[in-house]
């Protein structure tokens, strides 16, 4: 298939941008059906704020993780308390992160054990 440059509006900036031959040839050859949306700098503008996103800034929109909701349990080994991110059952063990690291380095994974 033989691609030629496009020139592409921004839906950002309204400024004129070029989907060269290359970056066509690019998507094709990773499946991509649509054209880039926004030009170079609003793209990277975009990805830089996402990234500041994901490192604890402000959440919404889809894509984003929320946070984690700790539990306080009791080591089994121990007996100090431990933050695990899930909730602890009693029919089940769980160890604090310096018990539980020997535990499953000299064991291999112990699947009854959590975390």
């Amino acid at each position: 298939m033989s691609f030629t440059d496009q020139t592409l509006t921004c839906r950002d900036c309204n400024q004129p941008f070029t989907f060269t031959a290359g970056e066509q040839e690019f998507f094709a050859s990773r499946g991509l059906t649509n054209s880039p949306s926004r030009c170079p700098s609003c793209r990277a503008a975009r990805k830089q704020s996402m990234g500041d996103r994901s490192r604890g800034g402000s959440r919404g929109g889809s894509g984003y993780r929320e946070q984690r909701s700790m539990y306080t349990a009791t080591c089994a080994s121990c007996g100090n308390e431990a933050q695990v991110p899930f909730q602890p059952r009693e029919d089940r063990p769980v160890y604090c992160s310096d018990c539980y690291q020997p535990r499953s380095a000299s064991r291999g994974t112990d699947r009854n054990a959590r975390w």
